[in-house]
């Protein structure tokens, strides 16, 4: 083993220890505030891991899908809700027009910055 294979496997023992590290304080801040274990914080972490990766190599995520497809859910059944509510049209237009805007921009934003494979 040299210098340069040492920094390396350093790095990576420093850059995992921080990201284990900032999971345990989400946890510990989680279950003192709430009181409750949140187990599936580690699959967020995960996402995280998985659509950086796949942005470095240039790829649109496929979590960039599933955000728009929640979005498009979650518009669908607010404007079911306000037409049972008897809101009118305009209302509901925009109830989705705005449950849609924070999604979709960073979708659009995503995609375009994808191809251009950032740091």
């Amino acid at each position: 083993m040299d210098i340069s294979i040492a920094s390396i496997l350093l790095l990576d023992g420093v850059t995992n220890g921080a990201i284990y590290a900032l999971l345990a304080m989400a946890t510990v801040l989680l279950f003192a505030v709430t009181r409750v274990i949140y187990i599936p914080q580690g699959e967020y972490v995960a996402f995280a891991a998985l659509t950086v990766g796949l942005l470095q190599l240039g790829q649109v995520p496929g979590t960039v899908w599933f955000l728009l497809a929640m979005a498009a859910l979650v518009a669908v059944l607010d404007a079911w809700a306000g037409w049972r509510g008897g809101q009118g049209v305009g209302a509901v237009l925009r109830q989705a027009l705005r449950t849609l805007a924070w999604p979709v921009a960073v979708s659009a934003l995503t995609i375009w910055l994808a191809p251009q494979r950032p740091p």
